[in-house]
Parts: C-alpha cells; sequence; structure tokens
C-alpha cells in the first residue's frame, strides 16, 4: 500500500475540517480517500465525494478494532 498527505495544510492538532490522504494499491492504483477529522474517520472508495464515504466514529473505530 502507499499511503500519501494529499495537503499538508493542517496544524498538528487535527481540526473539524482534517486532513486528507489518498491511498494506492502497491501498482499505483488508486483504491481511496481516507479523510481524518477530530470527531471521525471517512472512507471514500475509489472517486466516492467525501459526503457520500463511509464514517464512523473514533469509538466506533477503536471498538472494531479492539473487536
Amino acid at each position: 500500500m502507499e499511503v500519501s498527505i494529499k495537503d499538508l495544510n493542517v496544524t498538528m492538532e487535527i481540526k473539524n475540517t482534517g486532513m486528507e490522504l489518498d491511498v494506492y494499491d502497491n501498482e499505483g492504483k488508486h483504491l481511496g480517500d481516507l479523510y481524518i477529522t477530530k470527531s471521525k474517520l471517512i472512507w471514500c472508495a475509489g472517486k466516492t465525494k467525501r459526503a457520500n464515504g463511509l464514517q464512523a466514529t473514533w469509538p466506533q473505530f477503536i471498538e472494531w478494532m479492539n473487536s
């Protein structure tokens, strides 16, 4: 996997608008974007727009990872 920061225009603390990560497979195919905000994570597969992405709050994500 290749994960890169699309826009590093953020302070060290993640704010409401968050940050966006580009996610590529090992062949360079764009798999989607991951938005990280202070309240949730949003996965946008392929060319899915942020408003239509799959969302998880931080508590939901932590519970999922710990299960």
